[in-house]
Parts: C-alpha cells; structure tokens; sequence
C-alpha cells in the first residue's frame, strides 16, 4: 500500500480588504494517489456509493476508484477545497487500506485525528512465522491485548497483513505505538501495561493543565 502526489498548481488571490492571501487547487490538476488491496476496495465504496459519498461532501473532495489497478484518485471538487480537506480524504483512504471499518476511519475527518502506520517487517524477520508471532502478540487471545491498548489509549488500532495502523490523537497515538513497538520486542504485557499507564496519565494531567492555562 503506498500512496503519492502529482506536482500540484495553486492560486494565490488577494481579497480587495487586503486580506492576505489565499491559495486555492485547481480541480483536474491537483490530484493525490492511494494504493488500495483489492479486498479493501468495496469497503471503501460502500453500498451503493455511501461511504465514498459521504467522505467526499466532507472533504470537498472528488475520490475516484480504479477497481482494475485498485488505485485510488483524490482531487479537489471546488477551488475553494483547502489542503487539510485533501489529506483528510487522503487518510481516510488510507485507514480503509489498513483494515479499519469506515466507521472508525471516519475518525479521522476530526481535525486533531492522525493515523499512524507500523510496517511490522522494519522491525522483525520478514517470514510468515516471525510475523504471525508478533501479530498474536499485538491482538492477543479473543483480541485482548488490542483491546486493552485501544481502552487505555483511547486510539483504534488495527492489525492488518504486515501492519499495524493507529488512529487517534497525537499524543494518545504516539503512546499506542511506544506500546505496540515495545511488544514487538518481546516485553511482557504486564510491563507493557504499566509502562502505557504511566505515559497516559502523563498526558491527560498536562491536558488538564493546559485548559486550565
């Protein structure tokens, strides 16, 4: 799965107030590309169109399926469609490649939502009984561990072919990972636990601090 961008053209246009600048797409020029499995494509679709529909009048965007090479196109609908638009649509693809449901991949479309992806094959030998250890060990017996990481967190996590994608929030994000690398090095789940547990009161008292600031 991998995705890309063409060079894109934008618009610079000064209101008359003398606003500063805005720059716009230009629809049919900017366009962004996603590599999709094949058995992830109706998922993305939905049925009867909806799930793309719906992302699309989210984004502003215009999302294309090549069910044949089983890419996906991304362009802007409107000029006025912005950068943040294009990337939301982007990941969202994105999560669905990864294995997530749409309805955990819409998610993303938040604005402090980022997804963050694991290539299990940077970090263990590349073979099928290497991999398949270390995913049992990320999922857990009946999906446990994913779970309790997913509760403490507060992130979805999904374990799909060699990778283990996150969506949540940075820091909360950024921990669920910490935890997933330190089990793919072989450290207990117990040790993970508590080390997870530290990280995120960590992060919800300097969430409280900063609102009280």
């Amino acid at each position: 799965m991998s995705s890309g961008s063409e060079p894109s053209e934008s618009r610079a246009m000064s209101k008359r107030s003398g606003s500063a600048p805005k720059h716009y797409f230009i629809p049919g020029v900017t366009r962004l590309y996603v590599k999709v499995p094949p058995d992830r494509i109706g998922v993305l679709i939905g049925r009867e169109g909806e799930v793309l529909k719906n992302v699309m009048e989210r984004t502003k965007t215009k999302i294309t399926v090549d069910s044949v090479n089983c890419l996906v196109v991304i362009e802007p609908a409107t000029p006025a469609t912005t950068p943040l638009d294009l990337m939301k649509a982007q990941e969202f693809v994105k999560a669905i490649a990864y294995g997530f449901s749409p309805e955990r991949a819409m998610r993303l479309l938040e604005e402090d939502q980022i997804l963050v992806v694991i290539d299990l094959k940077q970090y263990v030998k590349p073979t099928v009984n290497h991999l398949t250890r270390v995913k049992g060990r990320i999922i857990g017996e009946h999906g446990k561990a994913r779970k309790n990481l997913e509760e403490m967190t507060g992130t979805y996590i999904s374990v799909y072919d060699d990778y283990v994608a996150i969506i949540g929030d940075y820091e909360s994000a950024s921990a669920a990972r910490e935890a997933i690398l330190m089990l793919i090095e072989g450290r207990q789940h117990s040790t993970v636990y508590r080390h997870l547990d530290r990280i995120m009161a960590r992060i919800r008292r300097d969430k409280r601090l900063q609102f009280w600031y």
